[in-house]
């Protein structure tokens, strides 16, 4: 029998490099811990959970947004952080994703009294103890948020390079992008920077491309989250294509935060056409409703994109992440066999 497209993705070696803690829970883990810790929740049915997690109506980047408030209650235990990022990582390497990256933001997870380390050490276990059973590497980015107080993300930077070589690879900017620009919180990515750390930002998804040039320009950031909206400014796509800015590309989220009307009119062809260096990733399992087999799916459905063409879109995933270049090399060895035996 012959593979369909789908058999072929599901089986190629990919990474994710954008995706959040707190966005892609299993909805059975979610029942739990809700009943766990005594939280609340829109139904006790699994299936309508789900449907009621998936951002299917919401109108903007905002209303998807809102959706977190309902995961993030859940997750203000060590217990739940732990089995939350070990199960992340299980459902990736099951997918035959071999390198992963999460982010989530610590600070949103101390409101019961969890203190900021073990936030972070919580799920740096759960990661572990995926890895050991899997054998899919992983790293932790620790995220900003647009819409606080800019000392909260000098913290959360101090608390990223705390953490550097035991797991934390980079900090991000994330959040409400209109009326919250990156450059107020650049003492933070500097912080980052000056210990020789990564650094990635939230940039071009709801807001123009001014927003991709603060977080070029102002926050030294080395790969831009989305960056939907760069096609705009053409010079500054450019620069992007020229210093090899990867982008990390997330179709549906964008389809259903209306960054783009629909999954044919992303702008992902005009970049890879283009020579930019791109990433194929989720954004958030569960309020997206996607896999990352799943939007390699999409990009060959809707974008014409071939195997051979998203082969070619792993690979620069393996180049992009925030690993050192042996170990990418490396990597990307070590999955290039596999790679070619699909066809």
């Amino acid at each position: 029998m012959t593979d369909t497209i789908q058999d072929l993705l599901h089986r190629l070696p990919k990474t994710e490099l954008h995706v959040h803690l707190d966005g892609s829970l299993r909805p059975e883990t979610l029942l739990e811990l809700a009943h766990d810790h005594g939280k609340s929740l829109p139904t006790s049915d699994v299936h309508e959970l789900a449907a009621s997690m998936l951002a299917a109506d919401t109108r903007n980047l905002e209303e998807y947004l809102a959706k977190f408030a309902t995961t993030i209650s859940v997750m203000q235990h060590a217990d739940a952080l732990e089995r939350v990022a070990f199960e992340l990582a299980e459902d990736n390497a099951r997918e035959n994703v071999r390198y992963l990256e999460v982010r989530y933001s610590p600070v949103l997870h101390t409101e019961e009294g969890l203190p900021l380390t073990e936030t972070v050490e919580a799920p740096l276990r759960g990661l572990a103890r995926a890895e050991s059973e899997y054998g899919i590497k992983t790293g932790l980015i620790i995220c900003g948020i647009r819409n606080m107080d800019p000392a909260t993300s000098r913290d959360l930077a101090d608390l990223t390079v705390a953490f550097k070589g035991r797991g934390v690879v980079a900090f991000d900017l994330a959040g409400a992008e209109y009326n919250y620009p990156a450059k107020k919180h650049r003492d933070a990515f500097f912080t980052v920077i000056n210990r020789n750390m990564a650094t990635t930002i939230h940039a071009g998804e709801a807001y123009g491309p001014e927003s991709i040039h603060q977080a070029l320009h102002y926050c030294r950031a080395n790969r831009i989250g989305h960056g939907t909206r760069l096609h705009e400014d053409p010079d500054l796509m450019q620069y992007v294509n020229d210093f090899r800015v990867p982008l990390e590309i997330c179709l549906t989220s964008n389809v259903q935060t209306r960054s783009v009307a629909s999954y044919a009119e992303h702008p992902l062809r005009l970049y890879y056409d283009e020579g930019l260096v791109v990433s194929l990733c989720t954004d958030n399992r569960l309020m997206s409703g996607t896999t990352v087999t799943n939007e390699y799916v999409m990009a060959h459905e809707h974008l014409g994109f071939t195997l051979e063409e998203l082969k070619g879109i792993s690979r620069m995933g393996f180049r992009s992440a925030f690993l050192h270049a042996d170990e990418k090399a490396e990597m990307l060895d070590g999955v290039e066999g596999e790679m070619e035996e699909l066809g």
